[in-house]
């Protein structure tokens, strides 16, 4: 896949923007940072995908802004018995082609989940407890599990659905052509072109309420000051991932709102200590070395060390954020409790590479995207700069983020910076940190093979836990061990903000940092 660059110029942007035909007064005008990298929803779980598709696509269950779980394209849920859920299916809801939707389409889409082709995030631990589902009449399923899954209906929020009618043989590049981008969501397929825009309608004959724009045209602008040009110039309504350093400015502006939250988000490093050797690790001339000193918990532990969080949180994040101790942030109900600030202290940092043979220290190639999260390549710099501090040479590459995370998933890096976003920690252990398990779809976002008996026993058991005092205590064991280890090396917490024209739209901020059109409202005049 090319990658095109949708950096702009502020005024090429404003008068590309200036030259659009007139358009009616219910079109909502998105400047976004990042492209979904394609328009299957069972494709790439990650963010810029999940929250432009979720526009299109439906899933039974849904996750508010709150937390919440409330019904979608499931009118309401319960459970059973241990092993088995039970689903009541709203009546009379079509795909956007007319095509009804039946209970036959959701065995057919968690079954295709496990089976799209190269995704370099699956969908895959959402269904891996799914053993059947069983269609018990028209609106009304039951889906029955391997064993005791207490996470199904948060699962499923993430699961958008499929007709087997239209999508039997759909293919990724037939859903980013458009051809096959048909839902039962309350926004139609208009146009897509990648790294560029995406454009939207009003689906007429939604189940729900009416949507609240007729038409919705995001222009996806990875340049942050050409966003902010925007919003200000008053060309676009919204702009997402506002710059830290724009927050004041922006707030001060009369004609402006912003809307923050702090998110579900961590923005972390994630070494490769499962390989004997690694590619960007070299010793001091340049050589390779005759093992992979990130395989060293000492060596992790040293990189951790020289990370001053606090800093990069005030000076590079304007106070944006929250310098992290575990790899979930506050928001998260289910993080560990009771977990020390993560240190920074260079003599000690110092003191453990020595004791791990690498007093002299190495050379090390970090990378990182570039117009993913805000300030994620100055962020990356500041790290580099604390490796450089305790001896470890390193140098900064950052890449366009579908470059990047195609990369990653091939394992190419030694060590790269990302973000990993969910309001459950058991799920993002689960996704992230636990053994990679083809057959349990375990660890899809594990891009470094990282494995722990230590963090996967207490994970597993948690997993299919129901009693939930219990299975807090298992994942805040899962945590602490992976915190220890150093497996990740969690850096801080986002805080995600948007700026709105205040006289155009009001913006619900998404913890899960989706910039959503069912989270715009118009103002009321």
């Amino acid at each position: 896949m090319q990658y095109r660059n949708a950096a702009l110029p502020a005024v090429a942007l404003l008068a590309a923007l200036a030259a659009a035909p007139a358009v009616a007064e219910t079109t909502l005008t998105i400047a976004a940072m990042t492209s979904p990298s394609a328009l299957d929803p069972h494709y790439h779980s990650t963010n810029n995908n999940n929250m432009a598709l979720q526009q299109i696509f439906d899933s039974l269950v849904e996750e508010a802004n709150s937390g919440e779980l409330k019904p979608r394209l499931a009118a309401s849920w319960r459970v059973v018995d241990d092993l088995t859920w039970e689903f009541k299916l709203r009546q009379g809801v079509q795909f956007h082609d007319g095509t009804p939707f039946e209970a036959e389409d959701i065995a057919f889409t968690l079954e295709r989940i496990p089976n799209v082709p190269n995704s370099p995030g699956p969908f895959t631990p959402y269904a891996r407890s799914i053993k059947s589902v069983e269609v018990v009449d028209p609106l009304t399923v039951r889906i029955h599990t391997h064993q005791p899954n207490p996470f199904l209906d948060y699962d499923l929020t993430r699961v958008l659905i499929l007709s087997r009618k239209i999508h039997m043989d759909a293919t990724t590049s037939g859903f980013t052509s458009g051809k096959l981008a048909i839902g039962t969501g309350p926004y139609r397929y208009r146009s897509f072109v990648l790294n560029e825009r995406l454009s939207l309608e009003a689906n007429p004959n939604f189940y729900g309420a009416k949507p609240a724009w007729d038409r919705v045209e995001t222009r996806y602008v990875s340049s942050a000051g050409s966003r902010v040009a925007a919003i200000l110039a008053g060309e676009v309504d919204l702009i997402d991932t506002v710059p830290v350093q724009d927050v004041k400015r922006l707030q001060a502006d009369s004609r402006i709102t912003i809307s923050g939250t702090d998110s579900y988000g961590t923005a972390y490093l994630f070494p490769d200590s499962g390989r004997d050797q690694v590619p960007f690790i070299t010793d001091k001339q340049g050589k390779p070395l005759a093992r992979n000193p990130l395989q060293d918990r000492r060596v992790r532990e040293a990189l951790s060390l020289a990370i001053n969080r606090q800093g990069i949180v005030d000076r590079l994040l304007a106070g944006q954020g929250t310098p992290a101790e575990q790899f979930a942030p506050p928001p998260v109900q289910d993080r560990a409790r009771g977990l020390p600030p993560l240190a920074t202290d260079i003599e000690r940092a110092r003191k453990l590479l020595a004791e791990a043979g690498y007093a002299e220290g190495f050379r090390m190639t970090v990378h990182g995207p570039n117009g993913f999260f805000a300030s994620d390549s100055d962020v990356l710099q500041a790290i580099a700069q604390g490796f450089n501090r305790i001896g470890v040479e390193t140098q900064v590459e950052v890449l366009p983020p579908a470059n990047f995370f195609t990369r990653a998933t091939n394992r190419d890096f030694a060590m790269f910076l990302t973000t990993y976003t969910a309001n459950l920690a058991a799920n993002t252990l689960r996704q992230v940190a636990m053994t990679r398990k083809t057959e349990t779809g375990a660890g899809p976002f594990n891009r470094q093979h990282y494995s722990n008996p230590a963090v996967d026993g207490p994970l597993e058991e948690a997993l299919r836990t129901m009693d939930p005092a219990r299975r807090l205590q298992l994942t805040g064991q899962s945590m602490t061990a992976l915190v220890e280890d150093k497996g990740v090396i969690p850096v801080f917490y986002l805080r995600v903000n948007w700026a709105a024209r205040k006289d155009r739209i009001t913006y619900d901020a998404s913890p899960n940092w989706y910039t959503s059109a069912l989270y715009a409202a118009p103002v009321q005049r």
